[in-house]
């Protein structure tokens, strides 16, 4: 839910926050050009290979809104996977966000929350958690297992791996919680470098990273992207949509591969090995970790400032204010305010609707004094 265009002179009035006309626009150009036709020809693979073809997905509770209001043939189609048993729905926080910086409670609040929607929507209990960005840490874990996961999603960096492969499950310190681990390596070979002409493996053929994956060791690759890569990242020009077609049929060549969901794969396989994770990981940039986020002046200022302001917005008891603080508390707010990586054209800047990382600060530092100025008058 990108924010509106909010200056200065807007405090202290009743201007809303959001642009609900951009949001729609780029929500109409995702369906049309990724969640329908990918949905579709997932739907396609799972008849064509009687059910072997299996997926999973993590949907924001924000994304869900959204779909039920405008495009309720999404969620048909979302519903129509679950029902064929090919597909599983992992939880996360409601509004994508960055909660368990703020507070263990208001984290807690945000997944029980995005557990009842998926409860509500689909009429299923998710089993697996996978933290917003894949942000992890041995605290996260303790939270998510009181919270009654079993399982969780996360990046299988070499900075809590060591020497050790991504490709097995894994146990959390002190906690029954198991960990799977994306394999960013073979993620990232689609997700980025699918359609980049100077990547020494250009082309990539559904043959050649079905090779890739069966000679692969280990018990289990975790392969996890945007779904955007699909269509967006990715457009069709590039032959992403052919790729994915013909991915589960040079997969079945390989007697020794199987597609799995998530849970299955939590009740087949043994954790190889525990995994403290001291620090805070995640999937973003080469760094692996929330600087993403959270590196400069402007990022940290006004997540600071967020952060202030739970206890009075929470006394409020006023839904809408509640509701637009948690909408301000999604990652990618503070995504656009980056400046590590802004002048190498990367993913910060693809759904990006400003100029500059420090017009996006002045840009929400405005929005958040109106909450300030409005939580006064509560």
């Amino acid at each position: 839910m990108r924010i509106g265009r909010f200056t200065f002179f807007d405090i202290g009035g009743e201007k809303d926050y959001f642009d609900e006309k951009q949001n729609l626009q780029y929500l109409e150009r995702i369906v049309r050009k990724c969640y329908m036709p990918t949905n579709r020809l997932i739907l396609d693979l799972i008849s064509e290979t009687s059910g072997a073809f299996k997926v999973n997905f993590s949907i924001t509770g924000t994304l869900l809104e959204q779909l039920e209001k405008h495009f309720p043939n999404v969620i048909e189609s979302f519903d129509e996977m679950l029902a064929s048993n090919c597909m599983e729905l992992f939880c996360e926080t409601y509004y994508h966000s960055l909660s368990f910086l703020i507070s263990e409670e208001e984290f807690s609040e945000q997944v029980k929350m995005h557990r009842e929607k998926i409860k509500e929507v689909f009429n299923v209990k998710p089993r697996v958690f996978r933290n917003t960005e894949a942000v992890y840490s041995n605290d996260i874990a303790k939270t998510i297992s009181k919270l009654g996961f079993k399982a969780a999603i996360t990046e299988g960096c070499e900075k809590i791996l060591g020497w050790r492969s991504p490709n097995y499950l894994y146990k959390a310190k002190d906690v029954p919680l198991l960990l799977l681990l994306r394999n960013y390596r073979l993620s990232d070979d689609v997700a980025f470098r699918f359609s980049e002409p100077s990547w020494k493996e250009y082309p990539l053929t559904a043959d050649k990273y079905a090779y890739w994956i069966a000679s692969t060791p280990g018990d289990c690759i975790n392969i996890f992207m945007d779904y955007e890569t699909f269509g967006e990242h990715q457009w069709p020009e590039t032959g992403i949509f052919e790729f994915l077609r013909a991915l589960p049929k040079e997969i079945a060549k390989h007697e020794h591969l199987e597609f799995a969901l998530a849970s299955e794969i939590v009740r087949k396989l043994k954790p190889k090995d525990e995994l403290s994770v001291p620090m805070f990981v995640s999937w973003a940039d080469i760094d692996r970790d929330l600087s993403a986020w959270l590196e400069n002046k402007m990022q940290r200022h006004a997540f600071d400032e967020l952060k202030s302001l739970e206890a009075h917005v929470k006394k409020s008891k006023k839904k809408e204010l509640i509701h637009n603080w948690r909408l301000l508390q999604t990652s990618d707010h503070f995504y656009y305010m980056c400046t590590k990586w802004f002048a190498d054209g990367d993913v910060h800047k693809y759904f990006n609707p400003y100029e500059t990382p420090y017009e996006a600060y002045i840009n929400y530092m405005n929005v958040l004094n109106d909450l300030k100025a409005r939580v006064g008058k509560g």
